[in-house]
């Protein structure tokens, strides 16, 4: 059953579960024909510590979906508080949204984007439906943090900031 998002039962659980704050990622991926690819997603949590294991969800219509299901490796990119451009640009259904960005490479040539406070390296480890999204889970096998960056929040459908 599809159900539309401008539904107004759908409309008011987005808004209540935005009253949630979290983080703003990007996870970036190579595609069969090593060209990068990445979306924003604010749906990234921790599951388990032994093994590091990590999640995330993607809406199951979206085009980059088979990319993200047939990649070996990809990296979560948490993004700093004065990266919200970036944020919005792989929000956007652009064209190249690694255009005139900095980034450098992890595993397997996965981009990890200049700027961020934290990044994540993962192996697919597990990908399960749910509902109209796909949630992803990843093993993570090398990580970096910048602790002297803040991280970018959203809150209530706006770029928020830690005191």
């Amino acid at each position: 059953m599809t159900v539309s998002k401008n539904d107004p039962a759908v409309r008011a659980f987005r808004d209540t579960l935005g009253m949630f704050p979290t983080g703003v990622t990007v996870i970036t991926a190579r595609a069969p024909s090593g060209e990068p690819v990445g979306l924003t997603v604010s749906s990234f949590n921790s599951v388990s510590l032994a093994p590091p294991l990590v999640v995330w969800s993607l809406s199951g219509h979206l085009p980059s979906v088979p990319v993200f299901e047939n990649a070996a490796v990809y990296a979560i990119n948490i993004l700093a508080e004065d990266q919200q451009d970036i944020s919005r640009r792989f929000a956007s259904r652009g064209e190249d949204k690694f255009a005139g960005l900095a980034f450098t490479e992890g595993l397997d040539g996965v981009p990890l984007l200049a700027g961020c406070c934290a990044w994540f390296e993962c192996r697919q480890y597990a990908r399960h439906p749910g509902g109209d999204h796909i949630v992803f889970i990843g093993e993570v096998a090398r990580f970096e943090r910048d602790a002297t960056k803040k991280p970018l929040l959203f809150q209530g459908g706006a770029y928020q900031r830690l005191a």
